[in-house]
Formats: C-alpha cells, structure tokens, sequence
C-alpha cells in the first residue's frame, strides 16, 4: 500500500497581483502575521469596513456583486452591450436615454458603422469601470420596449461621457445623420 498524504485545502488566489511568486512565499504569512489567499471582496465591501459600517456583515447577500458586461452578438443576453446606446443589465433591455449612438444593425454607411462599434466599446468599458446607477426619468420605456434610464458609474453620466467622445448625439431635437 502506499504512502497516506493528508489532504490539505488549496486557497483562492484574487488575481495575479495578489498570487505569490515562489513556492516559499505561498507558505508564509504576510508582514501583518495574515495568510495571503483570497476572500472576495468589492470596493463597496472595502469601504464598508473602512467607515466602521456594521449592517454589510447582517445583510446576507454582502458584499454586492458587480456584473461584468459583455457583447451582445445574437439577441438578448444578461450582462450585455448591444450598441453605443443600448445594453442589458439582468436580462432587462436598457436605453440611455437622452442621447442617440450610431447604428450598428444595419448601419447606413460606413462611417456610422465604424463609429457604431467604437460606441459600443466604449459604452463597455465605461460600464465595467465600477458600479453602474441607473435613474429614472419621466417616462420608464420606449416604444421598443427597452427602459429608458439615465445611467452613471461612480456618479459620472455615461451618455454625457459618449457625446463629449464624439460617439453619441444629444437626442434633444430627434436623430441627427452619422453619414
């Protein structure tokens, strides 16, 4: 029979910052006398402990989980972009209201396809970059269905940010030609 190895636990590393870069270091505590493994943790949970708040560790759903957001390339989907102004967030269509982004099903013309898709990069980047807040504004759905939402991450307005890039329009007075 062979040798009996006791089963040790393997621990969670949060990313390749934290992950250490020998095999002796993976076995000492930190400099605080803590092991270096990996509990998950957002920023709102971080700030949570810095400011003392002590209802984070009675809500069971603690610490809240930021969706990470993707490309919409057929249909709906959870955490989507479909286009420079439209996106799914837990599987509810969403349209940032006041602005209009280039088309990029079917675009008209080249340009607008070529601004279309860098809307759509854009809007995903900005919505992965921390927690997004959506507002209500006086009418809740377009007459496609989609919610209509003023949308902010870490309180900087997301369409205002697209229309200073170039890549949306204000929709004050209807929709403006890309072409």
């Amino acid at each position: 029979m062979g040798k009996i190895v006791p089963f040790r636990k393997r621990r969670k590393w949060t990313s390749c910052r934290d992950y250490p870069t020998s095999r002796q270091d993976r076995n000492k505590p930190s400099a605080e006398g803590r092991w270096r493994y990996a509990r998950e943790w957002t920023a709102a949970a971080i700030i949570g402990i810095a400011a003392g708040t002590a209802w984070a560790w009675a809500d069971p759903s603690f610490p809240p989980k930021i969706p990470k957001f993707g490309n919409c390339y057929a249909g709906g989907g959870k955490n989507c972009v479909v286009d420079g102004d439209t996106f799914y967030m837990d599987s509810v269509k969403i349209r940032i209201a006041g602005i209009d982004a280039p088309e990029t099903h079917p675009p008209r013309c080249a340009r607008e396809e070529e601004l279309g898709f860098a809307a759509a990069k854009r809007l995903r980047v900005l919505l992965n970059s921390g927690p997004v807040t959506l507002s209500i504004i006086d009418r809740d759905e377009d007459v496609y269905g989609r919610k209509l939402r003023n949308v902010q991450v870490d309180g900087a307005d997301v369409g205002g940010a697209l229309v200073r890039e170039g890549l949306a329009h204000w929709y004050a007075n209807g929709k403006q030609p890309w072409c």
